[in-house]
């Protein structure tokens, strides 16, 4: 799977430009325990998730679901693009938790960030409907990476300017759904496609 890092740059994304569909449905709903991070905490947290596994083990590279589960926080489950082409992935997960994760994003630098998004195209859709999406503008995020982390950055503390055409999908009621995931920038693009299966509540 072909892999594009930078030293001062690191690009997830995921997905093809979106093409006419249903009409968007917001995902700015929320309900008791599923308020959505803020633009930083989101990134900063996602990040952290994206950079906390080795290779070998990594939900970013992933292309067949074993390690979705792979260091998901507590409160929210994180899905991911790939860093080219398409993946499909099949994933169990626990009921009661807010989905969360990019159309495309980057790390880089305010200018770099504004040059990326001028371009950015993306769309989730979650069970055939598509959802509305939230862009970030670029705002200062830290976030820690663990040592051989797929994202390209050394073991610590790492900082920069997050950006990116997000989504906040309120807890999935338990049985099958499918997420698909598209995103595009310039002349790259990738798409992942979920099928997740949600665990009965209690």
């Amino acid at each position: 799977m072909p892999r594009l890092f930078t030293a001062a740059l690191a690009l997830l994304l995921a997905g093809c430009a979106a093409t006419p569909g249903p009409a968007p449905v917001s995902s700015e709903t929320t309900t008791a325990g599923t308020e959505q991070l803020s633009d930083q905490d989101l990134q900063a947290k996602w990040w952290t998730w994206a950079a906390s596994s080795p290779e070998n083990r990594s939900p970013v590279v992933d292309d067949t679901g074993q390690w979705c589960a792979e260091n998901q926080p507590e409160d929210v489950w994180f899905f991911a693009g790939t860093f080219g082409g398409t993946v499909d992935r099949r994933c169990k997960m626990p009921a009661g938790r807010p989905l969360a994760g990019p159309a495309l994003n980057l790390m880089s630098t305010a200018e770099g960030c504004a040059q990326f998004m001028a371009d950015a195209k993306g769309s989730v859709t979650l069970d055939g409907q598509l959802l509305e999406l939230r862009r970030i503008a670029p705002v200062a995020v830290a976030y820690q990476a663990a040592r051989g982390n797929v994202v390209g950055q050394r073991e610590g503390r790492v900082t920069g300017q997050g950006c990116g055409l997000w989504a906040w999908i309120p807890p999935l009621k338990s049985g099958e759904h499918e997420l698909l995931v598209k995103g595009s920038s310039g002349t790259f693009s990738t798409t992942a496609r979920y099928l997740f299966t949600v665990s009965s509540a209690g």
